[in-house]
């Protein structure tokens, strides 16, 4: 593939990983984004003395990024370093019950069943199940494509198939839970877990109990530098691979002949290349790079995951309870669902979530002030009235907070951003603002997202949250290896 033409389409983690590893194989890439700056949703945030990671805001499987530098022949503690969290999250619930969840299996078995009630051997069972889910699915629905019968007859891929029975995809999240953990706080705290992918745990399937096994078991990390650092340091070293990266330049078409990739047309300019890598969304890749073709309609068409409100405030004061990532549990979650799913609206009172990398990184927040990441859940763009959503929102989670924990909020946040799914439409073309491409909320969704190529154009591939394996920082970089992976 030496001196192969190459184009990404779009300078998300995925995209800027691709690029990677088509540089490795010895191809000539060169990446297009609309906006000014690499990364994607992984971004930050600035005012005064704050700063703030814009979007993902939890690290797990760092040796996937650690790889794409071995891959490269450096070694990535040069570039690229982080540390494992001892708390995995603090829980604040309505009744003033509390958790800290410390990030070993054991000592978190150990809190629960003090908190809650339960034996630590329910825990650890739980735990158990969802290492073997995880361990069990990795292979078959994240590490490859689900599109080439050929990834069927291999032996993990078979062995996968047999477990299926006890994988929980013909079951629900929730009741699931319900039946393994049976205290309605644990329930929903492993609930949540479904919201990892934008999904609903009461219709999602209990598939997604492998989730918790990627904080529990291979560790909640923190990258130093913050989250920007993980996209900042990829761009780097795709530059260092020779990667040319062309800013501000929105692809307009992916151009072909005979049904083959030719290349991209962007600011009115062609670009050939034989062989094109879509980080784009799939629905606006459809509907506006590729018009001439005919779209996989029953795709595109799937229910898409949320998408999230967050506030950026940047607080004068300390407060002690908090630690680098926060829950505060809605008292009717099924409702929050509902509302957000099927009413497709938020909730009067929505779980809220604060992450806060001052804790960890005391420059992102001048002395004695804290730079809270406040989000919540939120249905996608879909034309509803923003402005009052937002206003409500942000009076009902000041309310929150201030009654859990008992002290003032409002009068100490000296300065605001805010995001909503119309502005994350508009910086990432996520379609409707949603995080992570469609829902996992049917027992089939996985086999639902768009391929990693193109069935009817030679040379087309696709990576990203939009696509399969699905959304996230994790699974985005599989896509762009899985994309590597076809191109021989």
């Amino acid at each position: 593939m030496k001196n192969e033409q190459a184009i990404v389409i779009g300078a998300g983690i995925a995209g800027i990983a691709a690029a990677i590893r088509l540089s490795v194989k010895g191809c000539k890439v060169r990446v297009f984004e609309q906006n000014a700056y690499p990364g994607g949703k992984i971004a930050e945030v600035k005012n005064g003395n704050y700063r703030w990671d814009a979007g993902p805001s939890l690290f797990t499987l760092p040796e996937q990024v650690d790889e794409l530098f071995r891959l490269a022949g450096e070694n990535p503690r040069d570039h690229f370093n982080y540390e494992r969290l001892s708390t995995v999250c603090n829980y604040f619930w309505e009744d003033d019950t509390f958790l800290a969840a410390p990030a070993d299996e054991k000592q978190f078995a150990s809190r629960v069943a003090q908190t809650f009630g339960l034996t630590e051997k329910s825990v650890i069972n739980y735990l158990k199940k969802s290492r073997f889910i995880y361990e069990t699915t990795a292979p078959v629905f994240l590490d490859q494509s689900l599109h080439k019968v050929g990834n069927y007859l291999n032996f993990k891929t078979l062995k996968g198939i047999c477990r299926m029975p006890r994988l929980g995809i013909f079951s629900v999240l929730n009741s699931q839970n319900e039946k393994q953990l049976r205290h309605p706080a644990l329930v929903q705290l492993f609930n949540r877990y479904a919201t990892y992918n934008g999904s609903d745990p009461y219709r999602a399937p209990a598939v997604l109990q492998s989730i918790p096994h990627l904080e529990f078991g291979r560790g909640a990390y923190f990258p130093r530098g913050g989250m920007i650092s993980i996209a900042r340091e990829l761009y780097n070293l795709a530059e260092r691979r020779g990667v040319e990266f062309h800013f501000n330049t929105p692809v307009e078409s992916i151009e072909t002949e005979a049904k083959r990739v030719k290349g991209v047309i962007a600011l009115g300019k062609m670009h050939e290349a034989g062989l094109v890598v879509c980080n784009s969304d799939v629905v606006p890749a459809y509907r506006k790079l590729l018009q001439k073709h005919k779209a996989p309609e029953k795709i595109l068409e799937q229910p898409r995951s949320s998408s999230a409100l967050i506030f950026y405030w940047g607080m004068n004061r300390i407060y002690e309870e908090l630690d680098m990532h926060n829950i505060f549990f809605s008292n009717d979650y099924r409702n929050e669902f509902d509302t957000i799913h099927q009413g497709r609206s938020i909730s009067e009172d929505p779980t809220v979530y604060i992450n806060i990398t001052s804790a960890y990184q005391p420059d992102d927040a001048p002395a004695g002030g804290m730079n809270w990441f406040v989000m919540i859940n939120v249905p996608g763009n879909t034309g509803q009235d923003w402005d009052t959503l937002i206003e409500k929102s942000r009076e009902a989670i000041i309310l929150k907070l201030e009654k859990r924990l008992k002290k003032p909020v409002r009068n100490h946040i000296v300065c605001e951003e805010i995001l909503d799914p119309v502005l994350i439409e508009k910086r990432t073309s996520s379609f409707q603002g949603s995080l992570y491409g469609s829902s996992s909320n049917n027992r089939y969704a996985a086999f639902l997202r768009h391929a990693n190529f193109s069935t009817g154009i030679k040379g087309l591939y696709f990576c990203g949250g939009s696509v399969h394996p699905g959304g996230g920082i994790p699974l985005a970089l599989k896509s762009a290896k899985i994309v590597a992976g076809l191109i021989r």
